[in-house]
Parts: C-alpha cells; structure tokens; sequence
C-alpha cells in the first residue's frame, strides 16, 4: 500500500510539471483580412494583444476613426447566451466569444469613433426602491466577419443569437431583434485601497444580452439572465467551429 500510495505522489508531481494540455483545434478558422469600408481607409491596431483595431478614414491630417475591429475567438457554439462577448477568462460558458482586451481600451476607441457612453441598466431608484431603467448612449451597430467552410460571411451579430420559443413556433429560425447602446459600464473603486480603479466591464460583460450593471454595450430592453437563459440561444448554423478567429467590428450608428 505505501509504495502504491508513493507512485501516486509521483505521478501527480510529473503531471503538475507538464504543461496543460491545449484543446486540438481541427476546424478552426483563421482570422479573415479586415473588411475595410472603403480600400482607401487605414487600420492600426491600439494595443500589445493586436486584438483592437481602430480604422481610420480621410485625408491625410483629416482623419478619423470611423469603426473599431475587435478580434475574437469563438468560444462557444451551442447552448443558451447571457453575453455576445466577454473577456477572455471571464464567462465563456455563456458568450458567443471572447477577447484578450482591457473592456476599459475598447470604451475608449469607441469614444474616439464618435460614440457617447450614456449608462447601463438600472435597477432602483434614488431612494433604493426596485425600478427598471433602460440602457442609454449611443446605438453602435455590430457586425460579425469571418470564414467558415472556405466561404467567407459578414451579417449583424444578432444573427448570432437565436429567439428559441419564436423559431419553434414559427419554424424558422428568429433572431434577436434588438439593437446595441453604447451604455459604457463603470468604474468600481478597490474596496482594498480606493485609489484603484476596475472597469466593471473587464469582468465579462462587453456586449451583454442580458441585462448587467457593468455591460459596455447593451441592450436597451428589458431581458433578466432568466429570460435570456431561458429564451435566448446560439444559433450554431452560423458561428464557425470553436477556436475559430473572428473580426466582431464596431460602428457607431449615425
């Protein structure tokens, strides 16, 4: 028994020195080229990850930043969604995909492409009592871009997010119908030394489809977890295989 109960010590501490195992990755898509509103317009991207892209449009001394490419991986395919994005390492159990981004970066390029941050859902009132406010700030149009099967395909997100209750009793496929508002998140002072700061947002909720206190972009309708763990779903016909690298672009609406 102890030399039973030795061989297994050492086999847990060969395995604690191996590095983890990476999921294989057959069908996973690489990241299509940047779709460019027009060949002319330039991109840069605005931090080390390369995961937000900014693209910029006019004359030389005249530009602007007319759209923010993010660069994702889709995280999961099936199942039912809370979130269209969120950080990496936060809730991929329940978004479409995820990004290897600082939420608080992309609220700033954002800002720089003309959007206005407003506020996300509110739950109480001044005076503490239980009532529901809707997400405000400017509405941003999001696009997916990416390949799947060798065929390259751009449509709204939306597409991604599939009304389950309507799609049964219609029998065909409903997505959701709402738009996105730039709703901005918040800043959350450290209870441990209120000198720092956390952008609510890095905590998962970037483009949210539920309704949270921190999302960066919402919806500005009224939809708990429950109603959209119980109603919302993704629409696995249209998401590339997991692992797959896609361009989620950002466009304030004008």
């Amino acid at each position: 028994m102890k030399r039973l109960i030795l061989a297994a010590a050492a086999a847990l501490a060969l395995s604690a020195t191996l590095p983890a195992r990476q999921p294989d990755k057959p069908d996973a898509e690489k990241l299509p080229e940047y779709p460019k509103l027009d060949p002319k317009n330039t991109t840069k991207y605005l931090n080390k990850e390369n995961t937000i892209l900014a693209e910029f449009a006019g004359e030389e001394g005249k530009k602007k930043v007319v759209r923010v490419g993010l660069a994702c991986e889709v995280c999961l395919r099936e199942g039912p969604l809370e979130v269209l994005l969120c950080k990496k390492g936060t809730k991929e159990h329940e978004a479409v995909v995820r990004v290897d981004a600082d939420a608080k970066f992309i609220h700033a390029a954002l800002e720089v492409a003309g959007a206005r941050a407003g506020t996300p859902t509110e739950f109480v009132d001044d005076k503490g009592q239980p009532k529901w406010k809707a997400a405000t700030g400017s509405k941003v149009n999001v696009t997916a871009h990416y390949t799947m099967k060798g065929k390259t395909f751009t449509h709204p997100a939306q597409e991604w997010i599939r009304d389950r209750e309507r799609t049964k009793k219609e029998k065909k496929d409903v997505m959701i119908p709402h738009p996105w508002v730039f709703a901005g998140s918040k800043e959350l002072a450290d209870p441990c030394d209120p000198t720092r700061k956390f952008y609510g947002a890095n905590s998962g909720d970037i483009i949210s489809i539920s309704n949270f206190p921190y999302s960066l972009l919402e919806m500005p309708v009224e939809i708990t977890k429950d109603d959209a763990f119980l109603t919302y779903e993704a629409n696995t016909a249209k998401i590339p295989a997991q692992f797959s690298k896609v361009w989620l672009i950002l466009e304030p609406a004008k």
